[in-house]
């Protein structure tokens, strides 16, 4: 699976990101656990796409794997219900981990590499701007067409956690863009609108996303994304 990871970023290093949509990044979902013995693949799958310039690459970890005998720590109710929406879209409201979304409009299991770049190559439409400020404590999003919420998302760039328990008893998990809060700054109905934040903190980044109701997201930029940005 490693090798069909890195086959999907030398696609992606020879244009396989459709990178001209406003610069507004593919946004890439992964639905995760520590407890489940099929994730680190896609996991890993995860952590050669944000490294990849044009790919905004999140980890929602979810709660239902958790168990008395491992607790992922990164696990959130609110991850899980993320995914349940989604599942309102995509599969009749069955959710799996693992689980890739791109740009809220396509699914496919997180570890098939090829579905996802086909996925990552696929048009796209008109982008709403999302800009951030220099000192990434206030964000802008630009006008344009459509409805859609507005997103803050916080998580953590890099971690690894010896496995103490589960499926994955005696594995070190390595997690990329472990989402750590999930956040509604408001909504959005096609005027242009600032926020003030918090900057992310050391080993942090932020995200914010305009989602619309289906699932489609109209906008998105990173800030803290990787090592000194």
């Amino acid at each position: 699976m490693r090798a069909a990871a890195m086959g999907v970023v030398a696609s992606l290093a020879a244009g396989g990101v459709q990178a001209d949509n406003a610069t507004r990044p593919v946004v890439v979902e992964l639905f995760t656990s520590q407890g489940c013995s099929s994730c680190p693949p896609a996991d890993a799958l995860l952590g050669d796409l944000a490294n990849r310039p044009g790919v905004l690459a999140l980890g929602f970890h979810v709660d239902y794997w958790d168990s008395r005998s491992w607790r992922d720590p990164f696990s959130t109710p609110e991850a899980t219900a993320r995914q349940r929406d989604y599942a309102q879209h995509f599969n009749g409201g069955q959710i799996y981990t693992p689980q890739m979304v791109v740009d809220g409009i396509r699914e496919m299991v997180g570890s098939d590499a090829r579905a996802v770049a086909a996925a990552l190559a696929a048009p796209r439409a008109a982008a709403t701007r999302v800009a951030f400020a220099g000192d990434g404590r206030s964000v802008t999003v630009g006008a344009g067409t459509g409805r859609g919420r507005v997103l803050l998302v916080r998580f953590l760039r890099h971690r690894t956690t010896p496995i103490g328990g589960g499926e994955n008893a005696s594995r070190t998990a390595t997690d990329t863009n472990a989402v750590e809060t999930l956040a509604v700054l408001g909504d959005w109905a096609g005027g242009g609108v600032s926020y003030t934040i918090e900057p992310p903190r050391q080993g942090e980044g932020v995200a914010v996303l305009v989602q619309a109701a289906d699932g489609q997201i109209l906008g998105a930029a990173g800030f803290g994304t990787r090592e000194g940005a």
